[in-house]
């Protein structure tokens, strides 16, 4: 049986509940069964910043990283005071993930992020973020179209994504025009050095990014593991991942 390559996946902190519930780390499952499913090995790493040889030794391990959805990167990241623009952060998420991108990065070793990912991406290479797209682009979309009790899904289809011919990402989907959902209120500002915007919305906010050499470097700001089902192309990119993961 061939080597299934581990991918690593950064958690995120849930806090504790007095008389109730400790802190805990945790991810949602379906980053981790989309992954499964296509044979990677997924890895949880704790959010131990204050342990760099622990994590030195995870990270040592990984064949593929990558990058979840989830709250908000803290501005202080990017060289901004935080404001009320702003929702909750992680500061342990932030650091563990920044560690662990320029680790990818230091050693080429495929990387595939989403939503959060994306920012989070754009801040370890040196870019920085819109803290509110809605109060900071005024002629923006809608893009925050999180999920409520009367409307759970997270399958629905925000907008479309026009995407850059002869990129990888535009590749991977295999079409000029993709439909996505979309759920966040931050995006990328200015674009890190390194990176290369692939895809946007109609309003101009950046909706993908790639790297500028032939590292597998792809980053999206929709949620492609909830849309694996109904898009070819969303599950080519799980898929495309753990194969350069897999020859890394």
């Amino acid at each position: 049986m061939a080597r299934r390559p581990i991918i690593g996946i950064a958690t995120q902190t849930l806090p504790g509940v007095p008389g109730e519930r400790q802190p805990c780390w945790l991810m949602g499952r379906s980053y981790v069964e989309e992954l499964r499913k296509v044979g990677g090995l997924p890895w949880l790493i704790p959010l131990v910043p204050h342990d760099p040889d622990t994590l030195r030794h995870i990270f040592d391990r990984l064949d593929g990283v990558f990058i979840t959805g989830g709250v908000d990167v803290d501005p202080c990241c990017y060289g901004e005071e935080k404001t009320c623009l702003c929702g909750a952060t992680d500061p342990d998420r932030d650091a563990v993930e920044i560690a662990l991108l320029n680790h990818a990065l230091a050693r080429r070793l495929p990387v595939l992020a989403v939503c959060r990912g994306i920012q989070i991406l754009n801040v370890a290479c040196g870019g920085s973020l819109y803290q509110d797209v809605t109060a900071q682009v005024p002629a923006a979309l809608k893009h925050d179209y999180f999920p409520t009790p009367e409307q759970p899904s997270r399958k629905y289809l925000a907008h479309d994504i026009a995407v850059k011919a002869g990129s990888r990402l535009g590749r991977i989907l295999g079409d000029a025009v993709v439909p996505v959902n979309s759920m966040h209120h931050q995006a990328i500002k200015e674009l890190a050095p390194r990176l290369t915007a692939t895809a946007h919305a109609p309003d101009g906010i950046i909706e993908g990014v790639e790297g500028t050499d032939d590292q597998y470097l792809v980053a999206v700001q929709w949620h492609p593991e909830e849309l694996t089902e109904t898009q070819p192309g969303m599950a080519r990119l799980f898929t495309t991942f753990v194969d350069a993961s897999s020859a890394a």
